[in-house]
C-alpha cells in the first residue's frame, strides 16, 4: 500500500475543513489498501507464466529435437511449473504485477461496491441535512470513488462528480495520494459553491470528523 505520512494526512484534513467551512457539506475522505482480495489474480499469473515457459520449451524442442529424452521432458515439465509458480508468487506479493491481471471494469466495480459499503457501515447517511460526501481512494485498484448523500446527489450531476475524480486520478497513478485528495477537494470547493451550498445558518454541527480514514478492507 502507498504510504501517507501524518503530515500529509494533516494537510488533507485541513483541506476538508476548509471546504466544509465554505460549503456546509460534510466531507469524509478515506483510503483503503484494496477493495477486494482478488483470489483469481495469482492463478491468472500462474497460467501466463506456465504458458510462456511452455512456449520456450516448444522452441527448444523444435531447435534441438535430439534433446527429446525422458529426462529432458521431465526438466521441461518442471520448468513450466516453476515458471507458473514464480509468476503466481509475484502476483501475490507485487501489486504492480498483479494489476496486469485485473480488468478495468472489475477494478471499477469492486471499488464502487467497497465505497458504498463504507458509506453505510460508517453511517454517513446520518447527517441532519443528508449532505455527506464520501471521497474514497482504493490504492491497489488506483481508483477514486465519490459517494454523495441525497442532498448532494440531487444538486450535483454524476458527470460533475466524475470531473472531480478526473482531477485526482493522474496523481493517484503516480502514488501521490495526499496530493490527489487535495486536488479533488480543490475541485469540489467551487463546484459545491456553484450549486448553492453554503454554511448552515441553523446551528447544525459537524457530526462527521475530518480525520482521514484508513480502512483495512476487505
Amino acid at each position: 500500500m502507498t504510504s501517507i505520512s501524518a503530515e500529509e494526512s494533516a494537510l488533507v484534513e485541513r483541506a476538508i475543513a476548509r471546504v466544509e467551512a465554505a460549503t456546509g457539506v460534510q466531507i469524509v475522505a478515506a483510503i483503503v489498501p484494496r477493495s477486494d482480495v482478488y483470489p483469481e489474480l495469482p492463478w491468472r499469473a500462474f497460467a501466463l507464466g506456465a504458458s510462456l515457459a511452455g512456449l520456450v520449451a516448444l522452441v527448444v524442442d523444435v531447435a534441438r529435437p535430439d534433446w527429446l529424452t525422458a529426462q529432458g521432458l521431465l526438466m521441461q515439465t518442471l520448468a513450466i511449473l516453476a515458471g507458473g509458480a514464480l509468476a503466481g508468487i509475484a502476483a501475490a506479493r507485487l501489486d504492480p504485477f498483479a494489476r496486469i491481471f485485473l480488468g478495468a471494469a472489475r477494478a471499477t466495480g469492486e471499488a464502487r461496491q467497497c465505497a458504498e459499503s463504507l458509506f453505510l457501515t460508517r453511517e454517513l447517511f446520518a447527517t441532519p441535512r443528508r449532505d455527506a460526501v464520501l471521497m474514497m481512494v482504493s490504492d491497489f485498484e488506483r481508483r477514486v470513488v465519490i459517494v454523495p448523500d441525497v442532498l448532494c446527489r440531487e444538486k450535483v450531476a454524476s458527470a460533475e462528480w466524475e470531473s472531480v475524480v478526473a482531477r485526482m486520478t493522474p496523481l493517484l497513478r503516480t502514488s501521490k495520494v495526499a496530493e490527489a485528495f487535495i486536488a479533488g477537494l480543490d475541485a469540489m470547493h467551487p463546484l459545491l459553491i456553484g450549486k448553492g451550498f453554503a454554511p448552515s445558518v441553523d446551528g447544525t454541527r459537524n457530526v462527521l470528523a475530518d480525520t482521514l480514514l484508513h480502512e483495512n478492507r476487505p
